[in-house]
């Protein structure tokens, strides 16, 4: 009879074994110099006083004219935030601090190669270059409110410098990631319809001068493939006055940007008044399981909320150096390097290369360097610091007030590590969970004001209002110790509009799942489906346990992957770890463990016990996966991801598809060498 009832269990209903881990506070220092420390936030965020509590965000903005409607839900679920607000994401984030902070550095450009000199550039030479390349995208290339450009850069400072040129416009940028490939960037400007192309020659990557503009000529050959004209290339120099491409340009069609600038020298372009509903650009997720989804996030609504949140939840001031070592060209890198930082008149750090370059000091040094006070990555870049690294945090005198973890769950073994180590025991932590899709966080503690717990985002934002709901759409309370789908009740400023140019897309996607009534205007009725399984503590905090469908099944018992990884991840030798399910006749599925090691231990048969009894101890008996596989390193993707798929079709024996695009694809060859 149990084990019917195992089988039985809610798909949304994931097994949670692990025990909640104890509280850590902020120091009164932290306390004393934060910027928001009054716990009545959460009252004037709720749901009582929702919507129009969003204008204290907005209030940290220059609006050219003020909004009549705070909320707009009369195509709900397209939401539209201020409307009938005018505002200039530009002039938010470069006009309006000249006045008093004309000569503060807004961005340190950090090149990969540490015989270049750090570039500093302040905000009047921001203003400067933004206004100067926003004519010449205006006259040359013909663009105004509305268009879409389409940007393949890499982490430059040139990047944030086009971006708010197009803003400065109201043309819509869609910037897509240095790393991914022309074909994906084709993807991308077949989809948004652009008509222009901003690239680089080159850039330093792991040491290398990498070839850029070889994928600007597949990206526009593949796009007129498919019926989309790209008229210009614009090209900008890693090393301007000098071609540092072997591959030639195209007449006609292809232009150094730092040649045609000078012809707009002096310049100055007034940043056009844009209806705050307005597209500000297109981040689109990865196409890897179909056709990539442009997100379109609104002006006013989204820079409100990353103006915010950077403020709050970053806690930066005027005075501090902040660096947040993502890219650009994901999501983090919009709200979190460039348009939230820059709106609050942040020092905004930008780093050229990888972590690791030469060597897994080069962090601290560039944080030393600098004198960062605000560190900001993701659980990937720390598992990786710590794996090849553990002890060079120690050798660097640089002192995080704050540290940011981003982008996944991350274990509480790695969180302690990242504390004491990186953070010296000083820095808080806030553990963010949010999506491309919402703009801005979702869960975090207010630094502040509710204490940090390793392995949990915290509690939801002030004026986010999650709820966790089961398969039936019934909602599980905290503290009843089961998992299922999170939502947000609400809508929020920073969240995105729409796919572009596939409303029903969006609406199945995102809100179809739990809606209430697909005819209904009203907000109560068009809960946002995260596609993230979570579990809520009886104190309110939010665990989030990975994708929905990051679940192994083993014998109806529903694990979650991230609680397997976390559980190998106590062993004191495992760096990584990444669980992939492989089907088994007996139980359905089974957990394939792979690990790679810290510097220092060597793979043996007592290590794979060891570490398979983590699991069991950890977890329970149903845990025990069916073989530990002790590899030299994990394939991942060029942003540092590991990809799990790579691994379960290794497991399954299945066909591992390209892996020409991964970071070290030999990886794979050599994993597959040891399965023989």
């Amino acid at each position: 009879m149990a084990e019917k009832e195992n089988l039985e269990v809610s798909e949304a209903q994931i097994a949670v074994h692990w025990q909640e881990e104890a509280y850590y506070y902020p120091s009164p220092q932290f306390i004393a110099q934060a910027n928001m420390t009054d716990p009545s936030i959460y009252d004037r965020f709720s749901l009582e006083n929702f919507p129009n509590c969003y204008k204290e965000y907005a209030d940290l903005l220059d609006w050219y004219e003020y909004w009549h409607t705070t909320l707009d839900t009369s195509d709900a679920p397209c939401f539209k935030w201020f409307v009938g607000g005018k505002i200039n994401a530009s002039y938010n984030c470069v006009d309006r601090h000249l006045a008093k902070n004309r000569n503060k550095t807004a961005i340190h450009f950090v090149p990969e190669l540490e015989n270049e000199k750090v570039e500093h550039i302040t905000y009047q030479e921001l203003w400067v270059r933004v206004n100067e390349m926003a004519a010449l995208l205006q006259d040359f290339c013909g663009l105004k409110a509305g268009d879409r450009v389409t940007l393949h850069l890499p982490m430059t400072a040139e990047l944030p410098i086009t971006m708010l040129a197009c803003a400065r416009l109201g043309v819509i940028h869609s910037q897509v990631f240095g790393g991914f490939s022309g074909k994906a960037a084709a993807d991308r400007i077949v989809d948004s319809k652009s008509h222009v192309l901003i690239t680089i020659d080159a850039y330093y990557r792991g040491g290398h001068l990498i070839d850029h503009k070889e994928k600007a000529d597949v990206s526009v050959a593949e796009a007129k493939k498919d019926g989309q004209v790209v008229d210009k290339v614009l090209v900008w120099q890693r090393y301007p006055g000098k071609y540092s491409s072997p591959t030639p340009m195209v007449d006609g069609r292809d232009y150094f940007v730092n040649d045609l600038l000078k012809k707009y020298y002096g310049v100055r372009i007034d940043p056009v008044k844009m209806p705050a509903e307005a597209p500000l650009f297109l981040m689109y997720t990865s196409g890897t399981t179909g056709k990539p989804k442009g997100c379109q996030h609104g002006t006013g609504g989204y820079l409100a909320y990353v103006a915010g949140t950077s403020k709050y939840v970053q806690d930066i001031h005027p005075e501090d150096v902040y660096w947040c070592l993502a890219d650009i060209g994901w999501i983090t890198g919009h709200s979190y390097i460039v348009y939230g930082p820059l709106a609050i008149c942040a020092s905004t750090v930008i780093y050229e290369g990888i972590p690791n370059y030469p060597d897994p000091g080069r962090p601290w040094r560039i944080a030393q360097d600098l004198g960062v006070n605000i560190f900001h990555t993701a659980p990937t870049a720390i598992r990786a610091l710590r794996k090849i690294g553990p002890d060079e945090p120690k050798k660097y005198e640089y002192h995080f007030k704050h540290m940011t973890t981003v982008g996944e769950p991350i274990e509480p073994e790695v969180w302690k590590w990242y504390h004491e180590v990186v953070g010296k025991g000083e820095a808080i932590i806030v553990d963010t969970w949010w999506q491309t899709e919402t703009g801005g966080f979702l869960c975090s503690t207010l630094p502040a004001i509710k204490p940090m717990k390793p392995g949990s985002a915290g509690p939801g934002m002030p004026g986010i209002h999650p709820i966790i709901f089961d398969e039936d759409g019934k909602e599980l309370p905290a503290g009843c110790g089961k998992a299922g789908n999170i939502c947000i009740q609400n809508p929020w400023p920073g969240m995105f509009q729409t796919i572009w140019g596939d409303r029903d897309r969006f609406v199945k996607q995102y809100f179809e799942r739990y809606c209430k009534d697909p005819k209904s205007k009203d907000w109560r009725d068009w809960p946002y489906l995260t596609g993230d399984a979570a579990v809520q503590a009886p104190d309110g905090y939010y665990r989030i346990l990975g994708r929905i469908d990051d679940v192994i099944n083993v014998s109806g018992h529903r694990l979650g992957t991230k609680e397997l990884e976390s559980a190998a991840l106590t062993v004191t030798e495992v760096a990584e770890s990444a669980v992939v399910p492989v089907a088994d006749d007996i139980k359905g599925k089974v957990p394939d463990l792979y690990v790679s090691l810290k510097p220092g231990y060597s793979p043996s048969k007592e290590l794979e016990d060891k570490i398979a009894k983590a699991l069991v101890t950890e977890i329970g008996p149903i845990a025990k996966p069916r073989k530990v596989w002790i590899v030299p390193d994990m394939p991942k993707t060029r942003s540092g991801k590991i990809m799990r798929r790579v691994l379960g079709a290794i497991s399954n024996k299945k066909d591992v598809g390209d892996v020409t695009t991964l970071a070290n694809p030999e990886i794979v060859t050599a994993i597959q060498g040891m399965m023989k």
